[in-house]
């Protein structure tokens, strides 16, 4: 087993906008077999649209060209090959500068190009064929706003990747395809797995999720931060990948950062949705299969996880304009800095006479994130934002003229911080599904005289895969008794927290086994609903994920339409995790004495 080969695959960003430094930092610092690179949110997806409405050439995330000039000297040596959707909506165009840097810089860069995701020339096709591509949270057919559409885009998967490898590419610049699709390929390339061998697929799919966020696995944004010794040089995740699927999450050993338990667990219950069905192009995968063992020394092994046969289905993104919105920012200081503020949005909205579709105003400093849920208190100054969203750009445009009088026209101790608000578009976000063999993904090499069309091939018969999730493995144990008292969820457990459109998920993980079963029981979905209020307006679901002692929450029309729709401060629902571990309850003590 000592002997066993390993694929070695490194992230190097889990967003447009990540650490620059992340990937020839990860070359440098140790041997990688495959570096793989995320850049792709549901809303870039527009933003990119419209950069290429501009320019022809643009419409791809040009940090990763910038990122791969600097790297030249390691890749020139042909050791690491390079898988990244920075291709956005012109992977072609992406793919064309990287090979007009390296040929500048007197390097030989085999370049492979995946396209056929994106939609935006076949939507009417497709709609005229009877496909509805009904909004997955509302029902509403996409022929309603058919002429607000910006952008579409299928999500490919790792097949269109691994074809790119075998034709020769070490840079593989792809458009729309999933974040952890572009860890699959690799091991799937190196040990030659079929398409249909779903529990290596499956657990390659949570080597995905683990890294397509960077630092998140090693260290960044963990619950107990201060346990994290460096944070320079941050250290981006590895894993190492064995034939049979299993793999050790790691990173380098000089970096900064750190790799355990905790760390693997918080990313897992990420953006989780349902553990039971995390479903992929490739693969419906299981995380209630999932088994984690700490090994120390930054490594943490994972093993054991199941798949089934994939959907028949694609989930496709597609963005489109929704009006426009604007928000301006003042800085109010004490005495009665909240009671000034509220003050000043009575007195702005009554003098401005308009009504808008939605408003807000936001007490950066006092209660933004979390609303009802802050003590009240009078600090000593507050940043008020106070923004407004409406398909009238005239009255918006109204609003911004009229904000900046607020200063000398209302309450003392008012300062303005910026320019007059300026106007923005509104891309609102819309899921849907569409059958999966209407997408056929191109794979080329840049320049190259090969080109293969890789269609999707229905998922074979598998008598012998359960079609429903299989049971948890192992036996909960009984929730401890004894003399109570109040404490601190934050006491008991750790968490993270993502969004999925305008639904916020809550990963909650025990800090142990006896604290997972008393949880189990006591935070039940009403009780987060009833904790949050108004912020959750629609229903609150739980799983339960035994397996890594975890309860995952999905709190559905909390994030005021998420996006770029949302006026509020925290529209990812990055912070509720943490007003969640503020929440009061009363345990037994024995369970904390159990933690010392």
């Amino acid at each position: 087993m000592a002997n066993e080969k390993t694929v070695r695959v490194g992230n190097a960003g889990g967003y447009w906008g990540d650490d620059l430094d992340a990937f020839q930092r990860q070359l440098s610092m140790g041997p990688l077999d495959y570096l793989s690179l995320d850049f792709l949110a549901e809303i870039t997806m527009s933003i990119l649209q419209k950069q290429r409405a501009r320019n022809p050439d643009m419409g791809y995330a040009r940090d990763f060209v910038d990122q791969v000039q600097r790297a030249l000297p390691y890749l020139s040596e042909g050791k690491t090959r390079v898988i990244s959707n920075a291709g956005g909506i012109n992977p072609r165009g992406c793919a064309r500068r990287i090979a007009e840097v390296a040929r500048e810089a007197h390097v030989k860069l085999p370049i492979a190009v995946v396209e056929g995701d994106d939609l935006m020339d076949r939507l009417d096709e497709l709609i005229q064929d009877g496909h509805k591509l009904a909004n997955m949270e509302t029902g509403q057919e996409l022929a309603s706003i058919r002429d607000k559409v910006q952008s579409a885009n299928a999500y490919l998967g790792a097949a269109p990747v691994i074809k790119a490898l075998e034709m020769g590419g070490q840079i593989i610049v792809t458009g729309r395809v999933t974040d952890t699709g572009i860890t699959i390929a690799a091991p799937a390339f190196e040990f030659g797995w079929d398409l249909d061998d779903w529990d290596r697929l499956a657990s390659a799919v949570i080597a995905g999720h683990i890294i397509e966020c960077g630092a998140q696995a090693s260290g960044g944004n963990l619950t107990d931060w201060h346990e994290v010794e460096s944070f320079q040089r941050m250290g981006y995740p590895i894993v190492e990948v064995s034939s049979d699927g299993s793999f050790i999450v790691t990173k380098h050993e000089k970096a900064g950062g750190l790799v355990n338990e905790k760390t693997v667990s918080e990313q897992l219950v990420y953006e989780m949705g349902d553990p039971w069905e995390y479903i992929t192009p490739d693969v419906v995968a299981e995380f209630s299969s999932i088994r984690l063992q700490d090994l120390g020394d930054d490594r943490v092994r994972i093993s054991g996880v199941r798949g089934r046969r994939r959907t028949e289905s694609l989930k496709a993104s597609i963005s489109y304009h929704d009006g426009y919105k604007a928000q301006g920012t003042v800085i109010v200081s004490r005495p009665d800095a909240v009671e000034k503020c509220r003050a000043i949005e009575e007195i702005f909205f009554r003098r401005l006479g308009l009504d808008f579709e939605e408003t807000r105003a936001n007490l950066v400093g006092y209660n933004a994130c979390h609303q009802h849920l802050v003590e009240e208190h009078d600090p000593p100054e507050i940043l008020l934002q106070i923004g407004v969203r409406d398909g009238d750009k005239g009255k918006v445009a109204e609003f911004s003229k009229q904000f900046p009088s607020v200063i000398l026209s209302t309450v003392p101790g008012v300062a303005i911080v910026g320019a007059r608000p300026r106007i923005q578009d509104v891309v609102a976000y819309w899921p849907c599904l569409l059958p999966a063999d209407e997408v056929t993904p191109r794979v080329s090499l840049l320049d190259g005289e090969e080109s293969v069309s890789v269609g999707w091939t229905a998922p074979p018969v598998d008598d012998t895969a359960p079609d429903a999730p299989s049971p948890p493995g192992e036996e909960i144990p009984q929730a401890p008794q004894g003399p109570r008292q109040r404490m601190r969820l934050r006491h008991l457990a750790y968490a993270r927290s993502g969004d999925k459109g305008n639904t916020c998920n809550i990963g909650v993980v025990a800090r142990s086994r006896p604290i997972y079963a008393f949880l189990q029981r006591e935070l039940t979905a009403a009780k987060v609903k009833e904790f949050f209020g108004d912020i959750c307006q629609g229903q609150v679901e739980r799983f339960e994920v035994p397996n890594i002692k975890a309860l995952n929450f999905l709190l559905h029309e909390s994030l005021g339409g998420g996006g770029t729709l949302s006026l509020g401060i925290d529209p990812q629902g990055k912070t509720y995790a943490h007003a969640l571990l503020l929440m009061e309850i009363e345990a037994p003590r024995v369970l904390l004495d159990s933690l010392r």
